[in-house]
């Protein structure tokens, strides 16, 4: 990819992916693009639960029982272990892709199975060696929806030149509805020009759609991690930590930055890394790949790439100052 020349950017977090990755998506803090509109998603018809203030899980544990008579609070799932060989991971994604694409699934089923999606495709893509074999697996019809995951992961990964030792001071919180986050992105295109699926897959790998609350090291900030000087200029003033100004924002910043035309360009000025445009457009390439694909990455969690491992950050997780990763896992 070509370098561009550099204007001003909007700066991401350091540290977590999912998100994130999370982005998912994992979240970048540091979780192609296809050339015709794709049918929109189907909203979610789950609202978000309320932030927990428990003390949050620093390790991936089995998803809880959903057998109950009580409603299940999505947000307060665990994603459960990646598979540990290729077989298994084959398993898991076909498990969990066809849960996904069946629209009877909702519920603590649906966000399960999205969960189960996101660790399945984040330990693909850092175990390369098992891609002939996962690929040989899996039904043809997941093959090239695997790989774009993987290259996705694989490109945020690169971002990352050393695991952090420190633990980010943020809250993570339950993410605005997805028929909100939706129809703002959605508005946003109609104003802008932007196609959706570029503001969503932004507001995915910046802070998992919206459930990191916090200031990066560089000073970003908000769900779309506007530096302080470039939102002066393309807030609309606006307030940088509402969901729906903070997408216009961020769409009327690609829009100066020519990205009705040359989508490419204006993702290298929000964030200047060849790496973080081609990982974008892969993940607004699996946004509109199914019509439910958006509901699964708006059930992905946050994961955290630390000197101690990937650790999941669950609705609830509030640290007001940094901490040291060893002593954050060290908390009973």
């Amino acid at each position: 990819m070509a370098r561009r020349t550099p204007a001003l950017p909007l700066l991401v977090v350091a540290g977590a992916l999912t998100v994130m990755a999370a982005c998912a998506q994992e979240a970048v803090v540091s979780p192609v693009a296809l050339e015709r509109p794709a049918p929109a998603p189907t909203p979610s018809t789950t609202a978000p639960a309320s932030t927990t203030t428990a003390r949050p899980t620093t390790t991936t544990t089995a998803p809880p029982p959903t057998t109950t008579a009580l409603p299940v609070d999505v947000f307060s799932l665990r994603p459960p272990a990646a598979a540990g060989d290729p077989a298994g991971l084959v398993q898991q994604i076909v498990t969990a892709e066809t849960t996904l694409r069946d629209p009877a699934a909702s519920g603590a089923t649906f966000a399960l199975a999205a969960l189960t999606h996101q660790v399945a495709y984040r330990q693909l893509g850092v175990h390369p060696e098992w891609d002939a074999e996962v690929q040989a697996g899996l039904p043809e019809g997941l093959r090239g929806v695997a790989g774009r995951h993987a290259a996705a992961r694989r490109e945020f990964r690169a971002l990352h030149t050393k695991p952090v030792t420190q633990m980010p001071a943020w809250r993570i919180v339950a993410p605005a509805p997805a028929d909100v986050l939706l129809a703002a992105y959605q508005e946003a295109e109609a104003a802008f020009g932007i196609p959706w699926r570029y503001l969503a897959a932004i507001n995915l790998v910046e802070t998992g759609i919206g459930r990191i609350r916090g200031t990066s090291s560089a000073g970003a900030q908000g769900p779309m991690q506007f530096m302080p000087a470039t939102w002066a200029a393309y807030g609309g003033g606006g307030d940088v930590n509402d969901t729906q100004d903070a997408i216009m924002g961020a769409a009327r910043y690609l829009a100066a930055n020519n990205g009705a035309t040359d989508i490419d360009n204006a993702l290298f000025r929000y964030n200047h890394s060849d790496h973080y445009v081609a990982g974008v457009r892969l993940y607004a390439d699996l946004l509109v790949e199914h019509p439910r694909a958006f509901l699964a990455f708006y059930h992905w969690g946050i994961w955290y790439a630390s000197d101690h491992g990937d650790l999941y950050l669950p609705v609830g997780y509030d640290e007001a100052v940094s901490v040291p990763v060893s002593e954050y896992v060290a908390r009973p």
